[in-house]
């Protein structure tokens, strides 16, 4: 079964309204439209981004998605400070990274938070606002050597208690925390292995059509240099860009790659 790509680009804690603005404009400008027909396409700005960089998508017509960078597990309620999914949702965001390693190291999210966020997500089947799960290791468990194991682990705890008829639009992402703003980057082979072992696990959980089905990103350092080679792997479906979505010329170079 054919997969068709996915290039989402998370812009982080980067871009004031004005600059998220005047970025999401560049990328539409150089925007191929019939390239939607072969490649999903996303941005992950900041909250304060969403609404204004959808609605440059949504004035020149063009079917772009807007994420979610982390979202809250409850509707709503006394959680200063969170978002929930029902605001994800009117906003428009297709897509929301769940459990990214900056979320997990900087901010002490649990595998038992990022459970609840998955959950939460992908219990809305109507309108659905789709996980982009991340998982990885560090450099001291690759060194090791129990990497696979390590990255099989992340994926059962973040989809524990979810059901195979939930998880039809959910999107995993391999991101090596070793390879996330560093320069350094996996190679195809190495990260090859980790997506097929993901799917390995996929199929476990959930059987080997949804395996088959579901795509598998690659994350970290992934640039014009070196997308091609990454994106030629069969297990890798598309890249989580960190640095590279900064600036249209590098995200849409990563774009066409996946064409």
């Amino acid at each position: 079964m054919a997969r068709k790509p996915l290039i989402a680009g998370n812009w982080k804690m980067n871009n004031t309204v004005s600059e998220a603005v005047v970025l999401a404009q560049e990328i539409s400008n150089g925007f191929e439209r019939d390239w939607l027909d072969h490649v999903d396409v996303a941005v992950c700005p900041p909250y304060v981004d969403l609404k204004p960089v959808r609605t440059v998508f949504e004035f020149d017509k063009l079917r772009i998605a807007v994420g979610a960078q982390n979202v809250f597990w409850e509707p709503s309620g006394a959680y200063t400070g969170e978002i929930s999914i029902p605001m994800l949702r009117e906003i428009g965001c297709g897509y929301c990274i769940v459990g990214h390693s900056e979320r997990r190291e900087l901010f002490g999210e649990t595998n038992e938070d990022i459970n609840r966020k998955v959950r939460a997500l992908v219990a809305e089947q109507l309108n659905p606002v789709r996980p982009i799960v991340c998982v990885g290791e560090s450099l001291a468990v690759r060194d090791e050597g129990s990497y696979l194991a390590y990255v099989d682990a992340q994926v059962r705890a973040a989809f524990a208690g979810v059901d195979v008829s939930e998880v039809a639009e959910a999107v995993i992402a391999y991101e090596p925390i070793w390879a996330i703003g560093t320069g350094r980057t996996a190679t195809p082979e190495q990260a090859q292995e980790v997506c097929a072992a993901i799917r390995a696990t996929v199929t476990e959980l959930f059987g080997a059509e949804r395996a088959v089905s579901m795509r598998v990103l690659y994350g970290g350092s992934m640039n014009e240099g070196n997308a091609s080679l990454l994106l030629a792997q069969p297990d890798i479906d598309g890249g989580l860009i960190g640095g590279a979505s900064l600036q249209a010329k590098s995200f849409l170079s990563i774009v066409r790659e996946a064409l």
